[in-house]
């Protein structure tokens, strides 16, 4: 019932808690039965004198064990039996707690009442004039209740241990665990919500109202010295004593069968649910009648087990813990509904309200830690590690969950107080959206970037290319979400997906770009795949690529299915359509970055291997050689997620960053750049290695008068100056694609290749694409030849401020 309520989280942690409650309460009350027998018809007792049980901690085990032994018996054969004996157990408490409470009223004459001889305390620390010591029954007396009116805490001349307000709370807590066994027996009702309601609250006052009378009758009749040193009393100042006893008898072996099939009960629903899989499937094993008499004997194991502690005392502690953790909890529960404002919740119950559900919580808290703080913490520590296993362990289920109306509402909030305004470059945070057209052959790709967003938002992004007016029925991208969603779960990534549907994937992005995300949180990098006449590679291959998920929505090969291979003949754009769409995200303001040969990273080698790989950045724009010192937005920006993705946990231990500096030895002040260098790393607090790399060899390709060769050492200074601060220079002029001859960029690739061996992520200075959409085809040529044959390699393009010297 909580599970469907709540969601498996509460539903298994709490069910597991009144599990284990209801097990430690039947071994309560059959503890309670044996010291009743015991007091009864042991050597010394009401009625055994001299002759009688034999006593002991086992002795005293062995009628424990059998009686619970009938109680299993009774709960193998069924409820409906228990069901018929409760009401003739019902009349006989209700006969035995009338007759004390008349007794009280008939008897008014004193009364010298025996101590037992088993209370060794009394009889071994006073002097006996005759066979026994005797306490007093005085009749109702106001003296007699004024010497019962304050607390006056001795030794339990059962254990021999001191008493305490805790230990009699916890004893007395026991007696009023019984508010769940209407709703631990809810499957066996015919309609638990009227009858659980009713049946509950009136016990519940019924129980209030009797311990009331009792306890205030006993008070006003019996003195301090009897109260504490005879439990059982109220057999020798009751008109007929054996009334009392056969209530102690019907009493606790009802309660101890009533926890025990209420044990019973829970474990078998929490089994059906599968919370916690095949660990407990047995336990729904039942007969015709739907008795679960796997969960039955398991229960009574572990009962059997319970009383191998003895002390009512003790186990009274532990189970009073369990059930105030587990009315804790339920209070929890419905706090958190009624604070989450889920519109379906709507209870019945008129008084509910979250003031209640606040003093529930706070009462069961309190009084967990003054009964016993050991046993309070440990349990506390216990149940929020099996609410966190089944948190993200549980399998998903239909029912809803609390934890989600719980992150909506919150979600929701912060996202209200989450101010695009208020953005500061100093906690900038790479937000990414990745344009995936097919994931197959992009796995690896959605994989790094899930690693390089550093805490930051990464969004799925894919455009399906149509017509809506032309779809018949339903929507194309409502019935492909759960695909992507189980893609998501199986590649273990923290990603949300974008789906939209519009005639080109230029308008589609646009879309993305604008309405990805919610409130404060927008993509602010666009990730896209290089485009090239490359076969794509089939990433779903790759046994490494999708990780162990025990529970999800769809299995694995339901998303191999969904996302077909495909050929380069299925693009849905041309070169310069896909030029246009990187003019568009920088048009919007958005950083922009290229990603090519991510088919060739293998993380898993990265992370496994005892090998040091390098992670490269090289912060100069080929395109226009004479600009190479002048660290702009680009160049911080390439900096920054360099610096970004050696952070993140999977390759900060295997890989060291590189950053080149790229010189011309015939004119340039090598150790005053690389001075410069070093200076701005350290301003940005980037711990990296400087390699000089000599490209004098390329540049003698564009002729020794081009302008392109100039070293534009007069820019360096204000260029480093402003880059370090925060405020970097606006961005070079772009030198046109036609001014750049094949043989310098075949020069500078061949560099780079050399450059990079044990590379496994290069960053390379992307320039912006040409205005001329003449020279679209040209300027994707050109970014071909400077990157092919290189490891997996990102083109960056920074138009926003992403470092900052103030943190």
């Amino acid at each position: 019932m909580i599970s469907r309520a709540l969601g498996p989280e509460f539903g298994g942690s709490i069910g597991t808690l009144f599990f284990f409650a209801n097990v430690f309460s039947s071994a309560l009350y059959t503890t309670g039965c044996v010291e009743g027998l015991i007091d009864n018809f042991g050597v010394g007792g009401y009625l055994g004198e001299d002759k009688g049980l034999p006593e002991g901690r086992w002795w005293a085990f062995l009628y424990g064990s059998c009686i619970v032994a009938i109680n299993c018996l009774v709960c193998l054969i069924g409820a409906r039996l228990f069901a018929r004996m409760s009401v003739g157990i019902l009349a006989v408490v209700m006969v035995s707690a009338l007759s004390v409470i008349i007794s009280v009223f008939v008897l008014n004459s004193e009364i010298l009442v025996s101590i037992p001889k088993t209370n060794m305390l009394v009889y071994n620390e006073t002097t006996v004039d005759g066979p026994y010591i005797n306490g007093s029954y005085t009749g109702l007396s106001t003296i007699t209740m004024r010497g019962n009116l304050y607390s006056n805490y001795t030794k339990d001349y059962t254990t021999n241990k001191q008493l305490s307000f805790a230990v009699v709370f916890a004893v007395l807590f026991s007696g009023v665990t019984g508010i769940m066994a209407g709703a631990n027996m809810s499957g066996d009702l015919k309609d638990p919500s009227k009858a659980i309601p009713r049946g509950t609250i009136s016990a519940i006052t019924f129980t209030f109202v009797t311990y009331i009378i009792v306890s205030c009758l006993v008070a006003a009749s019996c003195d301090n010295f009897l109260i504490k040193n005879n439990y059982v009393f109220l057999q020798d100042i009751n008109v007929w004593g054996p009334f009392v006893g056969i209530g102690i008898f019907a009493a606790t072996m009802s309660a101890a069968l009533s926890n025990l099939i209420g044990a019973s009960r829970v474990l078998a629903a929490v089994a059906r649910d599968s919370i916690f899989g095949i660990l407990l499937s047995p336990a729904t094993k039942a007969t015709l009648g739907g008795n679960p008499w796997v969960a039955v004997l398991a229960s009574w194991i572990l009962v059997w087990m319970v009383l191998l502690i003895g002390s009512l005392n003790e186990i009274a502690e532990l189970t009073s813990i369990f059930f105030l953790l587990s009315y804790f909890c339920t209070n929890l529960a419905t706090l958190a509904l009624e604070l989450a404002s889920a519109p379906n919740f709507r209870p019945t119950f008129k008084l509910f309200s979250w003031h209640t559900s606040l003093l529930g919580c706070a009462g069961t808290l309190v009084m967990m830690f003054f009964i016993n703080f050991i046993y309070a913490s440990i349990s506390i520590i216990l149940f929020i590690i099996l609410f966190m296993i089944l948190h993200y362990r549980a399998p998903l289920e239909s029912w809803g969950s609390i934890s989600q109306a719980l992150m909506f509402h919150q979600v929701r909030k912060y996202l209200l107080l989450l101010d695009s305004r208020k953005d500061h470059v100093k906690f900038w945070r790479p937000n990414m959206l990745l344009m995936v057209a097919n994931p197959r052959s992009c796995c690896e790709l959605i994989h790094f970037v899930n690693d390089l967003k550093k805490g930051g938002l990464f969004l799925l992004g894919h455009v399906k290319v149509g017509q809506y007016q032309e779809v018949t029925s339903g929507d194309p991208c409502l019935d492909e979400m759960p695909y992507w969603l189980g893609l998501v779960d199986h590649l273990r990534v923290k990603a949300f997906t974008e789906l939209t549907m519009a005639p080109s994937v230029r308008e589609g992005m646009w879309q993305l770009i604008r309405i990805g995300g919610l409130g404060a949180m927008k993509p602010n990098t666009i990730i896209l795949g290089f485009y090239d006449n490359m076969l794509p590679q089939d990433s779903f291959q790759k046994k490494e690529i999708f990780k162990e998920v025990k529970y999800a929505n769809l299995e694995l090969k339901e998303v191999r299915t969904k996302f077909l291979s495909r050929s380069t003949s299925d693009r849905q754009m041309n070169p310069s359509e896909y030029v246009l769409l990187m003019k568009d995200c920088i048009k919007m303001g958005k950083n922009l970055c290229l990603a090519r040969n991510f088919h060739l990273l293998d993380k898993e080698k990265i992370i496994k291997s005892s090998e040091t790989y390098y992670i490269d950045a090289w912060p100069v724009n080929f395109t226009a050689p004479h600009t190479r010192m002048d660290y702009n937005t680009t160049c911080l920006f390439l900096l920054q997620l360099a610096c970004v993705l050696k952070m993140t946990n999977n390759w900060k231990k295997r890989t060291c960053l590189r950053v080149f500096l790229c010189i011309d030895p015939r004119q340039d002040d090598t150790m005053r750049l690389q001075y410069r260098l070093e200076q701005l790393l350290q301003l940005l607090r980037i711990s990296a290695s400087i390699h000089l790399v000599a490209i004098d060899n390329c540049l003698q390709y564009l002729g020794s008068d081009s302008a392109l060769v100039q070293s534009g050492t007069e820019s360096q200074e204000t260029a480093y100056s402003d880059g370090a601060t925060g405020a970097p220079t606006q961005q070079q002029a772009v030198t046109s694609p036609k001014d750049l001859p094949q043989n310098y960029l075949q020069a500078v690739n061949q560099l780079l290749v050399d450059k990079m061996q044990g590379t496994a992520v290069c960053f390379l200075y992307l320039p912006e694409p040409p205005s001329d959409s003449t020279e679209h085809m040209r300027y994707l040529q050109q970014l071909q030849i400077l990157t092919d044959g290189l490891p997996p390699t990102m083109l960056v393009y920074g138009q926003s401020l992403v470092t900052s010297t103030a943190l």
